[in-house]
This record gives structure tokens, sequence and C-alpha cells, in this order.
């Protein structure tokens, strides 16, 4: 089994991004690709930031900044991005058939030893691998949001994962600086499965004026001591990205506990997705 030194980034995105900075900062060789220069400037920018952070508390010097982003190479060319790489892990947005889409297409082009892995949130794995001919050398790798700060890293083993994948990628996210669990290809894995419901019932009683965002956020902050309002974190992830999620739980379990609040729904068509586009549960500065 080589070792890991080249990773492909595929999205530049909020995730992808994270993915591509902490890949640069454990001292690995990184291809970050989007499919639009304006995307990759943008993902880029937000690496700097963050990092530029790191430096102002005194994590990290500049000349680790530095070394950082003279590791990442971006490119909107998705052949490029995928050659001469070790592993690609793909973190672009959580539409099955995009996703299937985008692996079937780089399956040719990637050496036979190229392991690919998807930053999916719940998606099926198995079912990602079977667009490709490499199902045993395929395999979910869910990092959480900031990526940078978070130590958790998700490995979800797919029907036909080989032993060795698992183990390949577990010693690559603890070269990445996160702790790696192993679980099993179900719908919404493990942490999304148990977070989603949290984040949809406190908009089911968002909706239903139980309580004002601010307070139900305060009730999880203070009363269970969670970091962060699951109205918040929604905001934080992307109102968009929350809906793709529990529409697929609602499909896969047919279970109401996983139905997407209509507030949900109305509030992605009205284009309020969180973080992302100024307005969510809560209203955000430029």
């Amino acid at each position: 089994m080589a070792a890991i030194r080249k990773v492909c980034v595929l999205g530049a995105g909020l995730m992808g991004a994270g993915i591509a900075q902490v890949a640069a900062q454990a001292g690995l060789e990184v291809k970050l690709r989007d499919i639009e220069d304006k995307f990759l400037e943008k993902g880029m920018a937000a690496v700097k930031q963050s990092l530029g952070r790191m430096v102002k508390k005194g994590k990290i010097t500049q000349a680790d900044t530095d070394t950082a982003l003279s590791r990442i190479k971006c490119t909107n060319k998705l052949i490029e991005a995928v050659r001469d790489v070790d592993v690609v892990i793909e973190a672009i947005p959580e539409i099955l058939s995009l996703k299937k889409e985008t692996f079937k297409a780089i399956d040719n082009e990637s050496p036979s030893h190229v392991i690919f892995a998807s930053n999916t949130s719940g998606l099926s794995i198995t079912e990602m691998a079977s667009a490709t001919k490499r199902a045993d050398r395929f395999i979910g790798m869910h990092f959480m949001n900031p990526v940078p700060m978070m130590q958790l890293v998700e490995i979800v083993r797919g029907y036909s994962t080989s032993e060795e994948t698992i183990k390949s990628i577990e010693e690559l996210s603890v070269k990445m600086g996160k702790t790696p669990i192993v679980v099993s290809d179900t719908p919404g894995f493990a942490t999304s499965r148990f977070i989603a419901v949290l984040m949809n019932e406190a908009i089911h009683a968002f909706a239903e004026g139980i309580a004002s965002a601010e307070d139900i956020d305060k009730s999880m902050r203070l009363g269970m001591n969670h970091p962060m309002g699951p109205l918040e974190l929604a905001d934080f992830v992307g109102l968009d990205t929350l809906l793709y999620v529990m529409e697929n739980l609602y499909r896969e379990y047919s279970d109401p506990k996983y139905r997407p609040p209509l507030l949900l729904r109305q509030m992605v068509r009205a284009g309020h997705l969180g973080r992302k586009s100024g307005k969510g549960f809560y209203s955000y500065s430029a």
C-alpha cells in the first residue's frame, strides 16, 4: 500500500476549500478543481482568510501559511485535475446524479490505484461507486464543517469497499490531523442522520411559533452545551444542502421524522440559503 502524497479536491466551495487547506497543511500536494475560475478564486480567498486567522492566533507562522498555499494548485479542467494524484476527494453539491456523472467521467482518466472518496453527508457511497469500475477503491470521507476546526472524519464503507482502501483513508485522515470513525453505508450515516433530525425539528418548532430563532438556539447552546444552535447550524451548512439531505433521508426511510418542513422548502425557493446567500434564519452582512 503506497503512501498518499497527492490529492485532488473536486469543488472549491466551503467544504472543498477547507479540505484543500488541511491537506496542504499536512504536507500533501493538492489540486483544487472547480468549474469556473471565480469559484476557485473565492475558495482560495477562504483558505487565505482561514490561515490568516490561525497566524493571528499564533497557531501557525506566516511561513507555514506561505508553504501551505504553495502546495495548492487550482484548475478548472476536470481531467487535468485527476491525473497524477493518489486520491480524489469529491466535494461538489449534494446531488446524486451530478456526483455519479462526475465519477464516471474521471474513472477512465485516473490510474487504477487511485482511490475515489466522496465528502457526501448522506448519499449512497455504494450507488456512486456503481458508476465506476473501482468499487473496491471507492469510499466516503465525510469531513465536518468547518473543516480546519472540526476533528472528526466519518469514513463510510460502501458495499464493495476493500479493507485496504479503508486503511489507506484512515491513515490519510490521521495525516490530515483528523480522528476517523468507520460507519456503514446507510442513509445519513451516523453524524448527518443525528444532526439533521435536530435541525429539522428546530425548523418545525420555529414554523409552529414555539419560540424565536434566537431562543431555540439558546436552548441548545445553554441547555445542552452545544457550540452552535440548530438554526445557526442550518444557516451555516446551507438550507439548500439541508433540504437535499432531508429529502434523501425521507425518501430512503419513509419515516415522518425526516419530513422536510414546508418553511425550509419556501426559504430555499426564495433563495434564503443561510450564510452563503446573506439571509436564512438570521441576516448576515456581506
